[in-house]
């Protein structure tokens, strides 16, 4: 089993049913953070019910870690150096994560297709 930091674009596809992620999500462990929760919660509110928003909320709440102050700063530092890229400040935060853990960032977001620490799933 692989440990996955898992952005917002892949969480709310893999609620949506995209199979493409099943794997990841159901056969190996991933971690997020609560700020990618927000982005999935007002996805979700957006797009279903409030009800089933909670739903996905706390489903993956025990999946969060915190943010550390220097996991920020280089985040932003990385912003910058890719500002080309237009990276969201959370997802250059996630991927700063990914970078510290030694793990791979899971995402389906075209902005990251070509990055070295990524596992690009479509």
């Amino acid at each position: 089993m692989k440990l996955f930091f898992a952005d917002s674009y892949a969480i709310i596809d893999y609620l949506k049913g995209n199979k493409s992620f099943e794997k990841y999500f159901e056969e190996n462990e991933v971690i997020t953070t609560r700020l990618n929760l927000m982005e999935v919660y007002y996805s979700a509110l957006r797009d279903t019910t409030e009800k089933l928003a909670e739903e996905y909320f706390n489903s993956f709440l025990g999946k969060c870690i915190a943010l550390e102050d220097e996991t920020i700063k280089n985040a932003m530092k990385f912003k910058l150096k890719e500002k080309a890229r237009k990276i969201s400040y959370i997802d250059a935060i996630g991927y700063q994560i990914a970078l510290e853990k030694n793990i791979k960032f899971l995402t389906g977001d075209k902005k990251f297709k070509e990055m070295k620490n990524v596992e690009f799933v479509k």
